[in-house]
């Protein structure tokens, strides 16, 4: 049981008055008695206030805890042994909450295509004067694949999974609107989005992806 009370209002209350508790397992505010909080707080009945209902009680006893999902904020209920389990200290309670956050707080850009990688240490290497960002989520709240600042121009390398249902209608959808939501927010900021379809590559190649990097150079000269 966590107090939601002031010393002062305990004090002050009567025996049978109701104060404010939040519960030890799924952190909801419940209401109990004075006498009653009296006895949990003194470990005269120790379960007797630390849970809002049975259920909670009972999910305690089977080796439960509540922890935050670290991209929403809900509160949700694991197993000990699997809290235990994340190497991160991380805790989901969604695939795609989970999806999301990895997203968002990617550092080594293990989910980057070759394709992409390729494109990059090409550009840092030819233009070493430019200032170009990489996967950069600052600019428009959302992943940029390529951008410059200073000529404003940004690229989107959109694979296969942008124009087919490889994972399902709905994951293509929700890939479908993200990506509109991007363009209009470049359009927002006056950057000029520049979209390079690359579903044709189905495994990399160095001599196959050098018309995506053309592409991508023959714009930028023109933009210097």
């Amino acid at each position: 049981m966590i107090p939601q009370y002031t010393e002062e209002e305990f004090n002050s209350a009567k025996s049978t008055d109701l104060l404010p508790c939040r519960c030890t397992m799924c952190k909801n505010t419940f209401y109990k008695q004075k006498r009653v909080i009296k006895r949990t707080v003194t470990n005269y009945d120790r379960n007797t206030g630390d849970f809002c209902s049975r259920e909670c009680k009972r999910k305690s006893d089977g080796g439960l805890e509540t922890v935050t999902c670290a991209n929403c904020g809900k509160i949700i209920i694991k197993h000990i042994s699997a809290i235990k389990k994340s190497k991160t200290g991380n805790h989901f309670c969604t695939k795609s909450c989970s999806v999301s956050y990895n997203n968002t707080h990617k550092t080594t850009g293990n989910r980057r295509s070759k394709l992409e990688i390729y494109i990059e240490n090409y550009l840092k290497s030819a233009h070493p004067d430019l200032e170009i960002l990489f996967n950069n989520k600052e600019v428009i709240n959302s992943e940029l694949d390529i951008y410059l600042p200073k000529q404003k121009i940004a690229f989107e390398l959109s694979g296969i999974f942008h124009y087919e249902p490889i994972f399902g209608r709905e994951k293509l959808n929700q890939i479908q609107n993200n990506d509109n939501r991007k363009f209009q927010a470049c359009l927002e900021r006056g950057i000029e989005l520049c979209i390079i379809d690359t579903s044709e590559l189905k495994y990399f190649k160095e001599k196959n992806a050098t018309k995506y990097l053309n592409i991508i150079l023959e714009i930028i000269n023109t933009h210097r």
